[in-house]
């Protein structure tokens, strides 16, 4: 009884219920006028047409069209109700207007190195296209006076981490979509009250749902009491809402302009191997030191500035104010971040350029793989080009059905010769792409539809610096440790798994 009540009380179940009633009552309301009255019936059917020549004619993925189109015909009342209500990832204007206005601030402080450009033409033009695309079009520069680091695993990463705060004199940013109790939030947690009591400004961004059944109890309060500065993105209330699809999905860490990290580690024992999971827990990340960190911390302030309605003068943070050294040079970096609300898929077109300018190798990881057509087309390309085109996907699921789903999509590519492989030793959860021994990307973007046009996300791509050579050590290292998968393992599913797997590919979009 006890677990019962826990449960029926909890956070989680009371909002979730409070959304399903207010669901319910519309749609019972509207199907009992549809009964009642036949010319109400007639109207939800021309209007079902009307959403549908909306749908068809918005900005977003032809498969997102296809499942909702699918979903208002077949069901027209139930599918107009559902796609008002998760169908569409606009803000209401007020709140557009408010973000945008944090971004102009921002935007207005990350400058051009225009002698950066003309040596990225000269290395490299192809890749100064791509630069150029992320520059114009996710309006974040590109760096030469920064250095990178690849982590190939979280624990290794964390050990940096800790290190870094440690050093901090001036502030400490963090946002993560994760937090969780244990080993790894008690260590920061130490060291931020300690750097709070020497004067250290604090501040930590958590995304309300992915912390949701994670955080300890009163968590914000308990923080504030040590001085800690902390906000929630998109806070999961009991209100029928269309933004409960956009989530901050980044994980940043900033310390005094000087060190960024950023990657698929968030708060929480199992990204650190301290909690096994789903075997063992393979993760990437990146450091960078030097001018880059700039972007980092300009994507925490305008995330932060926008949940707290405040402003500030960004100018204070830039990495020059607390370092007068020269940084010095390793290769071009450029952080970058991803918004779903500005009809621009800034990650999968940096995805998408990587695969289509590779001239010998991609070499993948992502933990989930649940590509459009796009995606699908490009990489099937390369691998026929005689590019060598590797996916390595997890072995141990962490969501089984998510992990049918991306199954399904194996046979059509290895059939164009793209090589997968699942990863023996337990559930990967990195997200990196490295490319010719030249190119990489490392973030917190996975290959689904929630991360490429739902969420909040970030990376950093980088043209020959350390970390892309430490990435393709580490692809090889880990290709090493998978199991390659199989024309025959493909066909030698049963019939009952292809047919859930065909359903799950219908409605891929909302997974």
């Amino acid at each position: 009884m006890k677990r019962i009540g826990s449960i029926l009380f909890n956070r989680v179940f009371m909002v979730a219920l409070a959304i399903v009633l207010q669901f319910s009552w519309i749609f019972f309301t509207l199907y009992d006028f549809s009964i009642r009255f036949t010319i109400v019936d007639f109207g939800i059917r021309i209007l079902s047409y009307f959403v549908v020549l909306a749908v068809i004619n918005n900005w977003s993925n032809p498969y997102y069209k296809l499942v909702w189109t699918f979903t208002i015909l077949a069901m027209p009342l139930l599918g107009i109700t559902l796609y008002a209500a998760f169908g569409r990832s606009q803000l209401t204007k007020n709140t557009q207007k408010r973000m945008d206005a944090v971004h102009r601030e921002v935007a207005a402080c990350l400058q051009t190195d225009m002698g950066a450009i003309e040596k990225l033409k000269e290395a490299d033009p192809g890749v100064a296209q791509q630069s150029k695309y992320i520059r114009d079009w996710a309006q974040f520069p590109l760096y030469r006076n920064s250095r990178t680091k690849y982590y190939p695993c979280g624990e290794v990463m964390f050990g940096d981490m800790l290190e870094a705060m440690r050093r901090a004199e001036k502030f400490i940013f963090l946002e993560y979509f994760i937090i969780e109790d244990g080993k790894m939030l008690r260590a920061i947690l130490d060291i931020l009250k300690e750097k709070v009591r020497q004067g250290v400004c604090v501040r930590l961004i958590y995304d309300d749902v992915g912390c949701i059944k994670t955080l300890p109890k009163n968590f914000e309060q308990s923080l504030r009491d040590i001085g800690v500065e902390c906000a929630a993105f998109n806070p999961f209330r009991p209100i029928l809402s269309i933004i409960l699809n956009n989530r901050d999905h980044r994980k940043i860490l900033v310390v005094d302009g000087q060190v960024g990290f950023t990657g698929g580690i968030n708060i929480a024992d199992e990204y650190i191997n301290e909690k096994e999971r789903f075997g063992y827990w393979k993760d990437a990340g990146v450091e960078v030191k030097g001018e880059a960190v700039f972007s980092l911390t300009a994507m925490f302030l305008e995330m932060w500035n926008y949940i707290r309605g405040t402003s500030e003068d960004y100018y204070r943070y830039l990495p020059k104010v607390y370092n007068k050294k020269e940084n010095t040079m390793d290769g071009f970096v450029q952080p970058y971040s991803d918004t779903p609300l500005d009809h621009e898929n800034v990650s999968e077109n940096i995805y998408l350029n990587i695969i289509n300018h590779a001239k010998k190798y991609v070499y993948i990881f992502t933990p989930y793989l649940i590509v459009d057509n796009e995606m699908t087309v490009a990489l099937q390309n390369a691998a026929k080009c005689g590019v060598d085109v590797r996916i390595v996907t997890p072995e141990i699921p962490d969501k089984k059905l998510v992990f049918l789903l991306t199954q399904s999509y194996y046979e059509q590519l290895i059939q164009n010769g793209v090589r997968i492989y699942q990863y023996k030793p337990g559930f990967i959860h990195a997200k990196c792409f490295v490319c010719d021994d030249k190119v990489a990307t490392v973030g917190t973007v996975n290959l689904d539809f929630r991360s490429l046009y739902l969420h909040f996300e970030c990376g950093v791509f980088m043209y020959c610096s350390q970390a892309v050579m430490q990435l393709k050590q580490d692809a090889l290292d880990t290709i090493g440790k998978s199991g390659e998968i199989s024309m025959d393992f493909c066909k030698r599913r049963n019939i009952m798994i292809r047919m859930v797997q065909s359903v799950l590919r219908l409605f891929a979009p909302l997974m």
